[in-house]
């Protein structure tokens, strides 16, 4: 067994801990103004949660999938699951993404030990890689805390005023956008969902909210979320191209 200190506390780290990966898929995707939630949108030929699943099924270092829906949610289908025996369903869907993770972690809690890793993807992130999913798990599996994949800012920033003319221009520098997966020790990640004042962006910031410091491992621009529709159009093309 490891141990790592921070701010006066221990966390121990087994070297055999298993890998989950937990899939909100709760969300309705308003903006991408589509008739179905975004994570049933067609890409090749299956809809983006099937790419979502496919990438870590086929990661023999994957212990577990579990897929977080609505109990309203009437676009899922059981034969998505492809027969894996990793793959869980849980209805557990809240109004928040926080919520949903929270819900799904105390779902699975009988599951997993308390140092056992959870990678948080978003079911709308058909992009990933078994490369940088291999990356990922390799630079943080031995970490004390954990971290999540993220691309370094490449565009100046401008922020707006109320009438959306530039107000001031904001430095790139040691900037990154997040992605996911976000990988975290169970017992770490529920107590920092839990505690959380308000509601966080991702799971990152609740980790941070601890004082706990995520590490961030560089993500690939196909590990985008489709969140608009020229998302899926520019992910398609950066696909095509890969191919």
């Amino acid at each position: 067994m490891l141990e790592f200190k921070y701010d006066d506390s221990t966390i121990s780290v087994l070297n055999m801990a298993r890998f989950h990966v937990v899939i909100p898929a709760a969300g309705n995707g308003s903006r991408m103004g589509a008739d179905t939630p975004k994570q049933y949108l067609n890409l090749h030929g299956k809809i983006l949660i099937q790419h979502v699943i496919k990438v870590f099924d086929q990661s023999i270092r994957i212990n577990a999938i579990h897929i977080l829906i609505n109990q309203e949610d009437v676009h899922w289908c059981s034969s998505y699951l492809n027969d894996s025996s990793k793959l869980q369903v849980h209805y557990c869907g809240a109004d928040t993404r926080a919520g949903t993770v929270l819900n799904g972690l105390e779902a699975i809690c009988k599951q997993v030990e308390d140092d056992d890793w959870i990678l948080v993807h978003d079911a709308a992130r058909p992009g990933l890689s078994n490369l940088l999913l291999n990356q990922l798990l390799n630079t943080l599996e031995n970490d004390a805390i954990g971290g999540l994949l993220a691309m370094p800012l490449a565009d100046t920033l401008k922020r707006a005023d109320n009438k959306q003319h530039v107000s001031a221009t904001i430095s790139r520098n040691n900037l990154w956008q997040a992605q996911t997966p976000q990988m975290f020790r169970y017992a770490t990640l529920r107590k920092a969902l839990t505690e959380f004042n308000g509601t966080p962006t991702d799971e990152a910031e609740a980790i941070e909210a601890l004082g706990l410091k995520p590490k961030l491992v560089t993500g690939e621009l196909r590990n985008l979320k489709v969140t608009y529709p020229q998302d899926l159009a520019v992910l398609t093309a950066l696909l095509d191209s890969q191919s």
